[in-house]
């Protein structure tokens, strides 16, 4: 599965403001609804399943990495936005480092084989080193979406 195919580009954040792991996922969230892929009436709810889904253990997978996640019906079709931190988000991360890169992941209730098949992918690309360093260095929005179509072409092995 492509990450072109359900990152949202109108919704990612390059330079996220957050000083820790819920004014992250509310951050993402809000730019999803006002990128109009979640209604906005949704965003509590979806903010409550991801922080449900964080109290299982957290998604910060280490190196720097987080990609919190949720099944919620206000989306029809796998959903995802990309967020950035130059500061670093405290995420209660494996290693205990803070979060430069945030993949947020919706997927719909009944389609458990696109959510798992999204965070394989999203997984797969965040262990490419190269992909990871070219990541925290962009700057726009641009930059971000030509390294996930690098990434879906194998450019940056």
């Amino acid at each position: 599965m492509r990450l072109t195919e359900f990152v949202v580009p109108e919704s990612i954040l390059t330079s996220l403001d957050a000083d820790n792991k819920d004014e992250a996922i509310r951050g993402m969230v809000e730019s999803l609804a006002s990128a109009g892929q979640i209604p906005a009436s949704d965003s509590d709810a979806i903010v409550s399943g991801i922080l449900k889904r964080e109290e299982l253990g957290s998604t910060g997978i280490g190196n720097g990495v987080a990609v919190p996640h949720t099944k919620h019906p206000a989306v029809d079709r796998l959903t995802a936005t990309v967020a950035l931190s130059d500061r670093g988000v405290d995420f209660a991360s494996l290693d205990g480092e803070a979060v430069h890169i945030l993949f947020l992941l919706i997927s719909p209730p009944d389609l458990p084989g696109d959510h798992l098949r999204g965070l394989e992918s999203i997984s797969r690309h965040l262990r490419n080193p190269n992909f990871c360093n070219f990541l925290r260095q962009a700057q726009t929005t641009a930059e971000v979406v030509e390294l996930l179509e690098e990434a879906d072409n194998n450019q940056l092995d």
